[in-house]
């Protein structure tokens, strides 16, 4: 299989915005595994900071190791999810075994959003109101549904999409990585297609610039990912950089189909 870096172009920027002393957001990505990471750590001190710290250094580790060959076996959409599923899961116990046994990270967490781009297609999983959109013929759509107190609340609803920004509990989480002894992660697949554009962000961006201005920027600068990425974090520093602000653009540039070694090296793995 050729490289999937030939294919998939990916670039990130995290900044820690115009007010907070810190920057608690982490970012990874790598276009030969075909994987990206992004984490928007949560706690007292520096806690945040570690826990999007170690989220993304488990799944970075964990999703570009090495496989050994081996006769496929098992059913292909499965093994993927369980390789994410499984790294996410190891994550989760790191940060919360370090948040039990380390005073000063009481209480840390971390939101997760993280996709495997594997034969023209992405599976993503995600936690907390990290988000994931896909540009498809000038349309940005939403992968991610947030597990928000607010999501919650439009989804019943009690709030309207177009008063999010002035609602009070907008960054109260019902779900995040680290704060229990398990946590459960969404998991959706879509097919990618050449032309495609994703974006993996945090709130710190979504929270201050709207999707159609996120739009608009991605597709005006689709073939310049660095230049777009920028923009992105400039924009919402622009409407105030209330907080950390981390994206990923991962542009597919060509299809990439997976042959039956890809197959046999992730089967071995996981047997």
């Amino acid at each position: 299989m050729a490289r999937l870096s030939q294919a998939l172009e990916m670039v990130g920027q995290t900044d820690p915005g115009l007010v907070r002393a810190q920057n608690e957001d982490a970012i990874a990505w790598d276009a030969d595994a075909g994987f990206v990471v992004l984490a928007d750590g949560m706690g007292g001190y520096n806690a945040g900071e570690v826990a999007s710290a170690m989220a993304v250094d488990v799944l970075s580790r964990r999703l570009s190791q090495p496989l050994p060959s081996s006769p496929l076996a098992h059913s292909t959409r499965l093994s993927v999810s369980a390789w994410l599923t499984q790294s996410i899961d190891e994550a989760n116990r790191a940060i919360y075994n370090g948040a039990i046994t380390q005073p000063q990270c009481a209480g840390m967490g971390t939101t997760l959003v993280s996709a495997l781009f594997y034969d023209n297609r992405v599976l993503v999983a995600h936690v907390g109101d990290s988000r994931m959109y896909r540009l498809r013929n000038a349309e940005l759509t939403r992968l991610t549904h947030d597990h928000s107190l607010l999501q919650e609340q439009i989804d019943l609803g009690l709030v309207d999409e177009t008063e999010t920004r002035q609602a009070a509990q907008r960054n109260l989480l019902t779900r995040a990585v680290g704060i229990d002894t398990e946590v459960h992660a969404d998991l959706s697949e879509f097919d990618a297609e050449p032309g495609d554009v994703y974006l993996l962000c945090s709130d710190g961006l979504t929270d201050m610039v709207g999707d159609v201005q996120i739009a608009d920027i991605i597709l005006t600068l689709k073939d310049n990912a660095p230049l777009a990425a920028m923009q992105l974090v400039q924009a919402a520093n622009h409407h105030g950089g209330h907080d950390n602000i981390s994206v990923i653009l991962v542009a597919v540039r060509r299809a990439y189909p997976a042959d039956a070694g890809f197959w046999s090296r992730l089967t071995a793995w996981l047997s």
